[in-house]
């Protein structure tokens, strides 16, 4: 019984020793964080679009650009775009069965205006182990001038911007972009129309000058 304890209290302090060894040992870490292949610094932009919201008029837009980018993660842009629309078929309907006439649905003339852009993602995709895309996402925020008109009295009137968008790389000058932005349009000063919303969807090229790779 002596020769037991006096074994376990000879092993106590190398017991004890290894478990502050397990304790204090640093945990591992992987780092497999990657810079940015791509950089954009000015950035301008070629686009085509749709405004779907209406359920009376749809349009169809064009759309240029100019964004300039602080860094890999902010920028600010700029933007106008002249629309057409087109009756739908709801609105046909009303025109001839009810005679009401095209000059009691408003349109959209044009719209310009201007968006802080903030881009926290960004990544790489692999396609079929063949070759690697690059991409991100973007975050859109700011105000608009929208033109409306019934076809005799043209009105302006002003709007919040959020939305969102994404781009892919096809290299270190140039990327596919798709946007999909709420205008929240406010009422006319004196008018008696509400508040609209109008959703614009637009797609298109855009062309990078100063960013490095």
């Amino acid at each position: 019984m002596h020769r037991a304890i006096l074994a376990l209290s000879l092993l106590a302090p190398v017991l004890s020793w290894g478990q502050g060894e397990l304790l204090e040992a640093p945990p591992s870490s992987v780092n497999a964080l990657q810079d940015r292949a791509y950089r954009l610094q000015n950035e301008f932009t070629v686009m085509v679009g749709l405004l779907p919201s209406d359920p009376y008029t749809k349009g169809l837009f064009a759309q240029g650009g100019y964004a300039f980018h602080f860094n890999d993660y902010f920028g600010i842009q700029a933007r106008g775009a002249y629309s057409i629309s087109l009756p739908t078929s709801l609105r046909q309907q009303l025109e001839r069965d009810f005679t009401i006439l095209p000059t009691a649905f408003q349109r959209v003339l044009f719209f310009v205006g201007g968006d802080l852009m903030f881009r926290p993602l960004y990544g790489k995709l692999s396609v079929i182990n063949k070759t690697v895309i690059h991409g991100e996402i973007h975050l859109l925020g700011g105000g608009s001038a929208f033109a409306f008109t019934d076809g005799l009295t043209p009105s302006l009137r002003p709007a919040v911007d959020i939305g969102g968008g994404g781009r892919l790389y096809l290299g270190k000058n140039a990327s596919l972009r798709l946007d999909v932005v709420n205008h929240i349009v406010l009422a006319a000063p004196g008018s008696m129309t509400g508040i609209t919303n109008v959703l614009a969807i637009s797609f298109g090229l855009a062309v990078n000058f100063g960013g490095t790779e």
